[in-house]
């Protein structure tokens, strides 16, 4: 998009006169495509993946939406638009961690700290009651019962995900779940607000941002461990048993 459009992608607000801009904007656009690429080849995978978090870490969310940030502090959407950078970043972490060869430990560590992207998905759930007139507004007027409900309904159930990821509570479901939602919202939402209206370039970058997002919260799922019960423990004792070996 940034190739074709000659401009950065909306969730890199770059300011118009910025020295060199039209430079940045195909130096940016070039790698992403390339590293994009870069990450399908086992070869290339973790140097790809390592090469996207740092871009979208130090480049997108620091420098980019930090700025953003702190001048619009006092709006919700500033934090939620740069939760979908953060996200990207602690993806492409889980990724790098699990390609790349390195310690275990680490490696663990790495992954734990790009599943706290739970806190993303609360933020996301945040947007949806601050600015519920414009989500309802995205939600097909066919779906029953309504478009507030599903607007109110798909905020609880980005919330409930987040905590339940930070947690550690029935978290795999809850991000598999999260994913399923999020590919949902592809042919129910964005594609026909695309097809109604193919020149804007808004609809073409609203697209690829929930492909990413559903992504994201493919490669979450995957990292998270299936917990089960030891054979021959009954419902409720598991828990009995973590609280005596803690204790």
């Amino acid at each position: 998009m940034s190739l074709a459009l000659g401009n950065f992608d909306p969730g890199q607000p770059v300011p118009k006169a910025f020295p060199d801009r039209t430079v940045l904007i195909y130096v940016a656009a070039i790698f992403m495509l390339f590293a994009g690429a870069a990450i399908e080849w086992l070869q290339t995978v973790a140097w790809a993946a390592g090469a996207l978090t740092a871009y979208y870490t130090l480049i997108v969310v620091v420098l980019m939406d930090g700025r953003s940030v702190l001048r619009n502090a006092k709006e919700f959407m500033a934090y939620s638009n740069t939760a979908e950078q953060v996200a990207i970043a602690a993806a492409g972490l889980i990724v790098f961690a699990t390609y790349a060869k390195m310690d275990a430990k680490l490696a663990a560590q790495l992954t734990r700290t790009g599943q706290i992207v739970g806190l993303c998905a609360i933020l996301f759930g945040g947007a949806h009651f601050f600015y519920m007139g414009m989500t309802a507004r995205l939600v097909p007027r066919w779906l029953p019962p309504s478009q507030d409900f599903w607007g109110y309904a798909t905020g609880v159930a980005h919330v409930a995900a987040g905590v339940a990821i930070i947690a550690l509570v029935e978290d795999r479901l809850a991000e598999i779940l999260l994913t399923v939602m999020s590919a949902a919202f592809t042919p129910l939402k964005h594609v026909p607000l695309f097809l109604a209206d193919s020149h804007n370039h808004a609809e073409w970058a609203e697209n690829a941002a929930n492909l990413v997002l559903t992504g994201c919260a493919w490669v979450v799922a995957d990292s998270l461990p299936r917990r089960r019960r030891p054979e021959g423990v009954r419902e409720g004792e598991g828990a009995a048993q973590q609280a005596g070996a803690a204790s």
